[in-house]
């Protein structure tokens, strides 16, 4: 249920959450948003900006950033149920560029059912809990979703 885009043939771009998130995006109302460690390109206000170290959107937040054409180079956003309240204590000390997010079912965000990692404009990482959602994604995404276990186990050990 981790899986590691590379190819751009269905996104135009690395990491527009629009395209990413296309498979599942009627399921994610139930969710707050935690980003962090972000830079990203847009052409339009966001509901994020570079003044914080982390935000936490509501899901009308977060539809702004998902409809936008807005391009995430850098980054670490989680889903967290609603219900939960996040411990956001150490958000502005995690970085896209932690060696952990390439291990497979490793969070960095408690309490995330998702996490998506932008790292460097070049790949997408997306990590699920659930396996109907991660099911809607890899069938959507097909061949371009490899496995972070066996891209792992090609390219980086």
């Amino acid at each position: 249920m981790n899986w590691i885009i590379r190819s751009t043939k269905k996104v135009k771009f690395h990491t527009n959450l629009h395209e990413v998130l296309k498979p599942i995006w009627n399921d994610l109302a139930v969710y707050k948003w935690i980003l962090t460690d972000l830079d990203f390109i847009s052409d339009q206000p966001l509901p994020i900006n570079f003044d914080e170290d982390y935000f936490v959107l509501d899901h009308p937040e977060f539809e702004q950033l998902y409809k936008s054409n807005t391009q995430i180079i850098w980054g670490i956003l989680s889903a967290v149920p609603n219900n939960i309240e996040p411990d956001t204590s150490a958000c502005s000390t995690l970085s896209a560029e932690d060696t952990n997010v390439w291990e497979p079912d490793h969070f960095l965000i408690q309490g995330s059912m998702l996490e998506i990692i932008a790292f460097d404009s070049g790949y997408t990482i997306v990590k699920f809990k659930d396996q109907s959602l991660s099911d809607k994604f890899k069938d959507y995404f097909q061949e371009q979703a490899v496995d972070l276990q066996k891209f792992n186990e090609k390219y980086i050990k």
